[in-house]
């Protein structure tokens, strides 16, 4: 039975939705936010989403259809002290635009669709820091996170997608 993508254009191999070969080439991104809003993203049904930088929408326009976004935690919940420090999604940006949506309470942050690889299991970072090539200084390894959102290598992904356990970028 064939699985179904969300990029018409290509099938799905492994698991793993291709973009099309149209498309510009793939960019691989890392995204930021505790835990608890990750996995919000990421469990949401029937589609799941992705949120950055406090739900601005300029950094959610710079993902495009196919691009891979993995999520870093440094806590559990928002502002918590709890030095989670892991890796707790990865996926496929989805077709379409960022898009608003309304929580409430005056907050309408922007979205962005993302295909989650379900099957992916939550890690700690610190095993994978001395393999990561954005980490040029392992004493501040942390400095690119808080940014909420920075581009990655293929290779970076590749390196959390199998410390996941699932296929990653080809």
């Amino acid at each position: 039975m064939q699985a179904l993508s969300l990029f018409p254009e290509t099938p799905v191999l492994s698991g793993v939705p291709q973009a099309p070969s149209s498309a510009r080439p793939l960019r691989h991104w890392m995204a930021v936010a505790s835990a608890e809003h990750a996995r919000r993203g990421r469990d949401h049904a029937p589609q799941g989403f992705m949120q950055v930088c406090h739900g601005k929408r300029s950094p959610l326009a710079r993902l495009k259809a196919g691009d891979w976004v993995a999520y870093y935690s440094p806590s559990t919940r928002m502002g918590g002290s709890d030095r989670l420090q892991s890796l707790v999604s990865i996926g496929r940006v989805a077709p379409g635009e960022p898009y608003a949506f309304d929580m409430g309470g005056g907050f309408v942050p922007f979205r962005r669709d993302v295909q989650y690889l379900q099957a992916a299991r939550e890690v700690p970072i610190h095993p994978l820091l001395d393999q990561f090539e954005f980490v040029e200084d392992r004493q501040r390894w942390g400095a690119r996170f808080r940014f909420g959102l920075f581009e990655l290598s293929a290779h970076d992904m590749g390196l959390i997608a199998r410390a996941m356990g699932v296929p990653g970028p080809v």
